[in-house]
């Protein structure tokens, strides 16, 4: 190769490299790959915790599947070496903006303490075997310093998982595990350097039948750690110094592992009880209510049945309480999502602006209506729509029985009385009775929230306003001469304003120029008593006052406006 071909080698060799480390994208650390590699993460970092340290004090187990372990070894020491080129490629936030450089995320991660951890996991230690053996395996203990990742991603697990507290507990359980299954590791160990069967202490001796097979070592052991760890059986006494101190030891851990296993468990409860308390209403103060007043028994088992169904096909009646903890987009956002298809059905909601039905969203109350309750009765002052979103209501007489009509899941009622509509026969009151069949889930829309809602879309209101005296019309409920009788008294009304308005003006405009005519005589008589001033004394008059007095008085030349005002001054004082 000619020295020319080397050097074009040579040069090509960092653009290669560049090429490729440009061609690995940058992970969003809350995205869903990086969620991905963390999961991916869990498997060589629990083998490390679990097996190499029971191959250590197994030797059975460490000779008997060599193979296997050198292969799962060197499987996991490649995942470690992929999650540090995968923390080269993972950005962070800088005020609240992704950094995609990654030159600048190479030099913020080579300055963390992870990135000594993550180096000082992979040091080669296993070229130790060339003088040792393979069958050293505690030469590999350094992968433990990975255990962070491990944490990482049960925090992301516990954020994402849709039941937090499930999986509290089982991680709670995986810890348990581990530290019961490393204590059993550790008695087998010590029982080997004591010796087998040497009191009634240790591991019994290998030779007796049952007791040289690997699953009974491992299982013996396990089982007597966790006698001593739950304190919850009799173990045999120690007999050597050895012996006293694991024991300490284990029942010091046994206390922390206690008060560790009933905080982690009294704060699952909590959270249920609290999670529960924030979806559901709690109805032993309801109960204790009623009891206290005597309510009779049909309306209290009226009332638990209501709970009960709430409770039992998990609806929710303060969904407000809820997501008011989420920013307003946010929120509205999720409201949209569950409610929107709902809200949509309405007819007089249809073709609104998308901003206009987000709002309307976020005022939607939903309510849950017993069997034969009434939502509401002829007569009633209407200051409220509902829009059924799962059940039945009926249209019935005034006896209760009869049914005119039936209403089922995306009808709506009681719009019309929400909406100021000019010539509305019906007014504001209720026209017919509705009761509900079942139990009838109901979104609730009030007359003040759609107001507050509109005020700030005039033009929806009109659109909404118009699509109201369709539907009057074609039920034969609008006063077309009472509703031209109001527009014209409100054109009269605004005309009558309008001159208010302007007699307003005309006023302020004379109080203006009497104001000036004012300040005008003020200062005419203010050069008055000075000139009568200086001339009852003996000094001569000043200039000033004698051309004045020539020229006339001031303010002469002030016109009834003022005008004539500009740009005086007032007459010197005397020094």
């Amino acid at each position: 190769m000619s020295q020319d071909s080397k050097v074009k080698t040579t040069e090509s060799s960092p653009s290669v490299l560049t090429k490729a480390r440009k061609s690995l994208p940058v992970l969003d650390p809350s995205g869903d790959y990086y969620y991905w590699w963390l999961n991916t993460m869990v498997f060589p970092v629990m083998y490390n915790l679990i097996i190499v340290v029971c191959r250590t004090c197994f030797p059975d187990l460490q000779h008997g599947y060599l193979v296997a372990w050198l292969v799962l070894d060197y499987t996991s020491d490649l995942f470690y070496l992929l999650d540090i080129v995968v923390r080269f490629h993972t950005g962070f936030l800088e005020q609240g903006i992704l950094v995609v450089d990654k030159g600048r995320i190479s030099s913020r991660y080579v300055r963390t303490w992870s990135f000594f951890l993550d180096l000082v996991s992979l040091l080669p230690t296993d070229v130790a075997y060339v003088s040792l053996g393979p069958h050293t395996p505690t030469l590999r203990l350094n992968r433990f310093l990975r255990v962070p990742r491990l944490f990482e991603a049960f925090d992301r697990m516990e954020t994402r998982t849709a039941y937090p507290n499930a999986f509290r507990i089982a991680k709670l359980m995986l810890y348990i595990f581990v530290v019961i299954h490393w204590n059993s590791c550790l008695y087998f160990a010590l029982s080997r350097y004591l010796g087998f069967g040497r009191d009634v202490w240790v591991y019994p001796d290998p030779a007796q039948p049952g007791f040289e097979r690997l699953r009974r070592q491992y299982l013996y052991s396990f089982y007597f750690s966790t006698l001593i760890l739950t304190t919850v059986g009799d173990t045999p006494l120690p007999a050597q110094e050895e012996e006293y101190l694991f024991m300490v030891g284990d029942f010091l851990l046994a206390v922390m592992g206690f008060a560790t296993i009933m905080g982690s468990m009294s704060s699952v409860i909590y959270n249920m009880n609290t999670a529960d308390a924030a979806f559901y209403p709690d109805h032993a103060l309801v109960k204790k209510y009623m009891k206290l007043h005597h309510v009779n028994h049909r309306l209290e088992r009226r009332v638990i049945d209501w709970y009960q169904h709430l409770q039992i096909n998990k609806k929710m009646t303060n969904e407000v309480a809820i997501l008011q903890h989420l920013p307003e987009r946010l929120r509205a956002e999720v409201a949209v999502s569950v409610h929107l298809p709902t809200l949509s059905r309405v007819q007089i909601f249809q073709n609104c602006e998308a901003s206009l039905l987000e709002e309307l969203v976020l005022k939607l109350q939903p309510q849950t209506y017993s069997p034969g309750e009434y939502v509401c009765r002829k007569g009633d002052i209407g200051r409220e729509m509902y829009i059924i979103r799962e059940g039945q209501l009926a249209v019935v007489a005034d006896d209760g029985v009869t049914q005119y009509a039936v209403l089922g899941a995306g009808l709506y009622f009681g719009e019309i009385s929400i909406i100021n509509i000019k010539g509305n026969m019906s007014g504001n009151r209720r026209t017919a009775n509705i009761k509900s069949l079942g139990y009838s889930d109901l979104f609730c829309l009030s007359k003040e929230d759609l107001r507050e809602v509109l005020s700030e879309y005039p033009q929806a209101q009109a659109v909404m306003e118009e699509k109201g005296r369709e539907i009057l019309l074609k039920m034969n409920k609008l006063d077309v001469n009472a509703e031209a009788a109001e527009i014209a008294l409100q054109e009269a009304t605004e005309a009558r304003l309008r001159g208010l308005d302007q007699q307003l003006d005309d006023l302020q405009t004379k109080f203006a120029r009497l104001l000036a005519e004012l300040e005008s005589g003020a200062l005419k008589i203010a050069y008055r008593i000075e000139r009568l001033e200086w001339q009852t004394r003996e000094w001569p008059m000043p200039e000033e006052l004698m051309e004045a007095d020539d020229e006339g008085e001031p303010g002469e030349g002030t016109s009834k406006d003022g005008e004539g005002r500009a740009g005086q001054e007032g007459p010197p004082g005397l020094e």
